[in-house]
């Protein structure tokens, strides 16, 4: 016979541990098939400029401002040897350049050229993917699609 001062043994299932209803897996499997497709509009638009997926990538990142190869690295998540090889290769293409650093000349900045930021550009151009549904939405639709996506993204 249990003692009436003991607590149960059986914790309360976590709000983690509860498992997905079926609206919420089906959310989750279009957010992935929506992944898959922006991915593949990429990698045809960064194959129609001779760049790897990873080039088009690292190329986009840097059209937005100058970063520190560390920093591509984390964002592209890759190891930072990984990133020298891409800078190297948009190097030599005249598409990004190294840098110091001004707040720290040990640190490299690899930045975007005008030459890059005009490829990064036609690459945003060529993304048919995002944009065409996009534009079957109306504004309210897709200002209350952004919010959304920024609420869950701020999660």
């Amino acid at each position: 016979m249990p003692d009436a001062a003991m607590p149960d043994a059986t914790p309360a299932p976590r709000k983690s541990d509860r498992r997905p209803d079926a609206l919420t897996l089906e959310v989750v499997e279009l957010i992935g098939d929506v992944v898959a497709r922006f991915y593949a509009d990429f990698e045809e638009a960064a194959a129609e400029h001779a760049l790897t997926g990873a080039q088009a990538r690292l190329l986009s990142l840097l059209s937005l401002e100058p970063l520190p190869m560390r920093k591509l690295a984390h964002k592209l998540r890759c190891e930072p040897s990984n990133v020298t090889g891409i800078v190297d290769r948009l190097e030599s293409r005249g598409l990004v350049e190294r840098r110091p650093d001004p707040a720290d000349r040990r640190v490299k900045l690899a930045a975007v050229t005008e030459s890059g930021r005009v490829v990064a550009r036609g690459l945003r151009d060529e993304l048919r993917f995002a944009r065409e549904p996009l534009a079957g939405l109306s504004d309210e639709e897709r200002e209350l699609l952004r919010g959304l996506l920024r609420r869950m993204l701020a999660a």
